[in-house]
């Protein structure tokens, strides 16, 4: 199968580089599968599972939030957060979402809400790509 290199960069320093046959993620708009050969593109990313094919192997994370950028010399995953399913620490996502909850149930205006939200789809991503292994 064709290969395109892929960068993938977090605020933490950089996830993975290497060579790729394949990314499965998450835009904003839904999933988007991205093969050698692929034309420019750009998009913004939502939260939910990345998947990575390289070498044959296919390597599961957790991705939320970011952009994704197709040139033909390469594909650049900036992500807010980025996880390998191998990463995930199960019991600390499984505390952040009961604490998501709590805030959730606590919140008293609506930005509040959306923060918790937000912070309960990331908990929840994690565990869902954690259980997965």
């Amino acid at each position: 199968m064709k290969e395109f290199l892929l960068k993938v960069v977090t605020p933490d320093g950089l996830e993975f580089e290497g060579m790729a046959e394949s990314l499965l993620i998450r835009t904003d708009d839904g999933d988007v599968q991205i093969l050698a050969g692929h034309v420019d593109y750009m998009a913004s990313l939502g939260t939910g599972r990345a998947k990575i094919v390289a070498g044959g192997v296919e390597r599961l994370a957790s991705c939320s939030g970011g952009f994704v950028t197709c040139s033909a010399s390469e594909v650049k995953l900036v992500a807010v957060t980025f996880e390998f399913a191998d990463e995930i620490d199960l019991e600390r996502a499984r505390r952040a979402k009961e604490r998501a909850e709590e805030q959730i149930r606590i919140a008293t205006d609506n930005r509040e809400i959306t923060m918790a939200k937000a912070r309960l789809r990331r908990a929840m991503n994690r565990i869902d790509i954690a259980s997965d292994r």
